[in-house]
């Protein structure tokens, strides 16, 4: 099930603006702001559909009924432009477990990208909710290899969420080849093209530096 906020008017699409707009990126701090507002709307669509069960509250005036989640999620992010991100989700389920992947993509012999796996951690995920945290959703590689990583390590999620600020159609229909059933895709936009490097056209240029500076 694939999820495009912009579909529909919302803040979701003023933030992004702002995110794609060269004459705004240069304020690191708004940018990362922006991609952690992006994480608080995204979170809340994804939280609508979770279980939940009835509670009861004490007021000071009398007792009230509540609905509060049945199970935390777990929020696993890719570094790094996927850390304001993840701030933006953890806002929301702040009582979550979270886990990190650190990877990045190099040439293969044959010029295209291979995906490089250097540090993963998470808590256990059998029959847990993971929400997959990944800013550009450009070839979807990073996001196979990574849940397949986690799901061998960490046991088999019941739920699986894919959460992203910008998607293109080619990694889209990679992962929906590539990811189990049932997995479920949220991102704002979709765009249509990728360059010779993998990057997302129009997107938003290199996340990652465009929150924290450049890196050698």
């Amino acid at each position: 099930m694939i999820n495009v906020l912009q579909h529909n008017n919302s803040l979701a699409s003023v933030f992004l603006a702002e995110l794609r707009d060269v004459t705004i990126q240069s304020d690191s701090m708004r940018f990362r702001k922006n991609l952690e507002r992006i994480g608080e709307i995204l979170a809340y669509e994804i939280s609508k559909t979770l279980e939940y069960k009835p509670l009861e509250v004490a007021s000071p005036l009398g007792m009230a009924k509540a609905s509060v989640l049945k199970q935390q999620p777990v929020l696993c992010t890719i570094l790094r432009a996927g850390l304001p991100f993840h701030q933006g989700v953890l806002n929301f389920f702040d009582r979550a477990e979270n886990g990190f992947v650190s990877a990045y993509r190099r040439p293969a012999k044959n010029s295209s990208l291979e995906i490089q796996l250097d540090y993963i951690s998470s808590p256990d995920l059998t029959d847990k909710t993971l929400i997959m945290i990944d800013t550009m959703l450009s070839t979807g590689q990073s996001i196979d290899v990574a849940l397949k990583n986690l799901r061998k390590l960490y046991g088999e999620p019941a739920k699986i969420h894919i959460a992203s600020v910008i998607a293109s159609t080619i990694g889209l229909e990679y992962l929906q080849k590539n990811l189990p059933a049932g997995t479920s895709i949220w991102t704002v936009a979709v765009d249509e093209e990728l360059t010779a490097q993998s990057y997302i056209v129009p997107g938003m240029g290199d996340a990652g530096n465009l929150a924290f500076g450049e890196k050698d």
